[in-house]
């Protein structure tokens, strides 16, 4: 079997980013993620690089599906490598867009048909630190996924952070094959 996963909207319309206009019953803004910038695109380097030339490339890529996924937007002088300047440009572009959270879905399938009830799991990457959670949800009958972090209450909006993510494919009592989850190759 092969599985498809297809992502909608990833820049879609931001449900995360509240604003209370005065009134003390909403939720309070919501900011992006913490994250040490300059450590996340030297820890990234540490992690995947594992000729020493200093870059994300070839080979490497394909065990960081995170970063191969997002190599379109990381990769700003077009060598088709990463590099740490680029990881740690890439992070303080999302701390100045000022995002906290935005909507996401994904559609999964099986075969070319929908992989209803499935469990998909955006895990971000460890070179990112603590700051970001992983964000889950469990496809439809479509095959649809909302995807959003565990939330504390009504003030917490749903939603995922910006950041570099791993998706795991997962179903309760179905060998989903591991280049699908534990060896996921999709990012």
């Amino acid at each position: 079997m092969s599985y498809r996963i297809t992502r909608f909207g990833v820049a879609v319309v931001c449900i995360a980013v509240l604003v209370a206009f005065g009134c003390s019953r909403g939720p309070s803004r919501l900011h992006p993620p913490a994250i040490n910038a300059s450590s996340a695109g030297k820890q990234a380097i540490k992690q995947y690089d594992t000729d020493g030339d200093g870059k994300v490339a070839g080979e490497e890529l394909e065990r960081a599906p995170a970063l191969k996924a997002a190599l379109e937007n990381l990769d700003t002088d077009g060598d088709g490598a990463v590099s740490a300047a680029e990881v740690t440009a890439r992070v303080k572009a999302w701390q100045r867009s000022k995002l906290g959270r935005m909507s996401l879905s994904c559609t999964v399938t099986r075969g070319g048909r929908p992989f209803e009830g499935a469990t998909v799991a955006f895990v971000p990457e460890e070179f990112l630190g603590d700051e970001i959670q992983p964000a889950t949800g469990i496809s439809n009958q479509r095959g649809m996924v909302m995807l959003s972090v565990a939330t504390s209450g009504p003030d917490d909006p749903p939603g995922v952070a910006p950041g570099l993510y791993r998706v795991e494919i997962t179903k309760a009592g179905v060998d989903v094959p591991a280049k699908y989850n534990t060896e996921t190759i999709f990012g």
